[in-house]
């Protein structure tokens, strides 16, 4: 340090205001880009994750609002005798001929040998408002388009 200030003496008035101002904007430089720069490109980033996050969780609340919804209107529908019988009338209402149904507990088996899709999804979409949930299912292709067959198709009340 005693050799620093010996040469800062040495220098000329001209040189020392030179050495003092290169300094001043070298503390200057390496502030920006050492501590200034990172520290607002931090804060930007966790500003877009904040306004992500809270998309987030505006999605997420509406979406339960839109269960609770569901979930009231699908009390409201809920039936009151065997999930067989309930298997049987909206197979009939729906057009599909059901091949093979076995009862499980308190589970119902479903087999239906060729249906097309789009009933299918209405007959399913159907029993769910009716309080039926899909607990396990086996769908496949069959030769003709839009048909499909159901493999195996376990139903439950919810």
């Amino acid at each position: 340090m005693q050799a620093l200030k010996q040469w800062f003496s040495q220098l000329t008035d001209r040189e020392r205001i030179l050495v003092l101002a290169a300094g001043g904007v070298s503390a200057v430089v390496i502030f920006y880009f050492a501590i200034w720069s990172p520290l607002n490109t931090g804060i930007e980033k966790q500003r877009a994750a904040l306004k992500n996050e809270q998309q987030l969780l505006t999605w997420v609340n509406e979406q339960s609002a839109r269960v609770q919804l569901l979930k009231g209107s699908a009390q409201n529908n809920r039936f009151n005798g065997s999930l067989t019988q309930l298997v049987n009338q909206t197979t009939r209402a729906a057009n599909i001929s059901v091949s093979r149904l076995q009862p499980q507990d308190e589970e119902l088996n479903v087999w239906i040998d060729s249906v097309s899709f789009n009933a299918l999804m209405s007959w399913l979409e159907d029993l769910e408002k009716r309080g039926v949930s899909i607990v396990q299912s086996d769908f496949s292709e069959t030769d003709e388009d839009g048909l499909v067959q159901v493999r195996r198709l376990r139903l439950a009340k919810q």
